[in-house]
């Protein structure tokens, strides 16, 4: 498969994904956050055949149900591969010192050398969430590191460390 990318000057950027099968499939992430996601004609690729405008919270759940439990399958591949990794889910207390804040504010990355991959809440996986991600106390953290690491993180999230 073939990826190219295609900065949209005051658009956005759109993202080109040429599948196997013949088909070009396009995701334009519009700079508001809003994504289009858009199907070509296999007879004419640069005609668009079909069109879904999607709001950021539609296209993170659509890309959920590609690829998010792709990812811990293939967190748990990478552990497998990686001596010495490990990947654990990790609870975020009610009690927390970090529930209601951003993920930024644990450093965790910093203070560990760990990293967190995906946060789990009420049943869906939000992939790679970035330092301004909003915690919430039950959150499932996923992390991945050495066992000292990701024992660390666990310590900062819990308040005792």
């Amino acid at each position: 498969m073939t990826v190219t990318s295609e900065v949209l000057p005051g658009i956005g950027v759109r993202q080109d994904v040429d599948l196997p099968s013949g088909q070009r499939v396009s995701v334009l992430m519009r700079r508001n956050g809003d994504r289009d996601l858009v199907v070509y004609d296999r007879e004419d690729p640069d005609r668009a055949a079909s069109s879904l405008a999607m709001t950021e919270q539609e296209s993170t759940m659509l890309a959920e149900l590609l690829g998010a439990p792709q990812l811990l399958v293939r967190l748990q591949s990478l552990q497998e591969q990686a001596s010495g990794l490990i990947v654990e889910q990790l609870p975020l207390p009610h009690a927390s010192p970090f529930a209601g804040r951003v993920l930024g504010d644990t450093a965790a990355r910093t203070r560990t050398g760990a990293s967190i991959v995906a946060i789990s809440r009420d049943g869906r996986v939000l992939p790679s969430p970035g330092p301004d991600f909003t915690l919430q106390g039950g959150d499932l953290v996923i992390v991945v590191g050495t066992r000292d690491a990701v024992d660390q993180v666990a310590r900062i999230l819990d308040g005792s460390g």
